[in-house]
């Protein structure tokens, strides 16, 4: 017989292709074998997704150096857990949506007063602020879609001023960023919706989150570069200041292509007003 993925032939008592790696499949689909597979990649006790969140939180520097240097069957491959994560934000956002939004909506309440105040001195705000909230968590996985290369961005040239012993390149500092960012997604979500059981504060939830992946950040570019204390706060410092100038910049060149666009065609906007 031969492989069903890459064609190479097979004995017939083999279990797993000696080419590709690919488990040999003899009987048919069935929802035992996919409930089969499921359990064993991410139920098991020793599934690679669970070994991956795990180390990302206790080693990271094993995952991703390790995926870096070339080990790529211990640990999820960057991509897929990215989209893993990805899909617990879908999750987290239907959740939220559908069992929370009462809540949410409380937890806004002191803004709405806060709109009402301010309409009355003159200066009214155009949206109220869980609509905004709505809107933002409507598109959470794009706007963690998007700040992955602004994170690349930023250690990459963080790391190319200060130069340290392990001189990755653009794609290795991406590989760092995805794994990074897939495993404050993940705990992110977790978190979010397990506070939210207990009947937590959101923006409180949010705060707390938010202290807790600066520190993580921290961790991470510690450990993966194998620096000082010192040293990776001044690492961490230029990351961040970085970071937030690249926000800065891409906000405005926004702000400026919205201003041409509206310039360009005025005309034709008018008319459709």
């Amino acid at each position: 017989m031969n492989c069903k993925n890459c064609n190479t032939i097979l004995d017939h008592q083999i279990n797993y292709c000696s080419f590709c790696g690919a488990k040999v499949v003899r009987k048919r689909l069935t929802l035992k074998s996919i409930w089969q597979d499921v359990s064993l990649q991410f139920l098991n006790i020793d599934n690679t997704f669970l070994k991956t969140f795990i180390h990302l939180c206790t080693q990271p520097e094993t995952v991703i150096c390790g995926f870096i240097d070339g080990i790529r069957k211990k640990y999820i491959n960057v991509i897929q857990y990215f989209a893993i994560a990805l899909t617990l934000v879908g999750i987290q956002v239907f959740l939220m949506n559908t069992f929370f939004s009462e809540d949410l909506e409380h937890t806004f309440d002191f803004l709405t007063s806060l709109e009402k105040a301010t309409k009355t001195n003159g200066n009214a705000l155009t949206n109220n602020p869980f609509s905004s909230f709505e809107e933002v968590n409507r598109y959470q996985s794009l706007i963690y879609i998007l700040t992955v290369p602004v994170y690349t961005v930023a250690t990459w040239l963080a790391y190319k001023i200060i130069k340290p012993s392990k001189n990755y390149n653009f794609t290795e500092h991406l590989v760092l960023n995805l794994y990074y960012n897939a495993q404050i997604i993940i705990v992110t979500a977790i978190l979010s919706i397990f506070f939210l059981c207990f009947g937590f504060n959101y923006l409180l939830i949010s705060g707390f989150v938010s202290i807790l992946l600066f520190i993580y950040l921290f961790y991470v570019l510690k450990r993966v570069f194998d620096v000082s204390f010192l040293e990776a706060f001044a690492h961490f410092v230029l990351v961040m200041v970085l970071f937030s100038f690249l926000l800065v910049l891409l906000g405005l060149l926004v702000v400026i292509i919205g201003f041409l666009y509206a310039v360009m065609f005025k005309d034709q906007i008018s008319v459709t007003i």
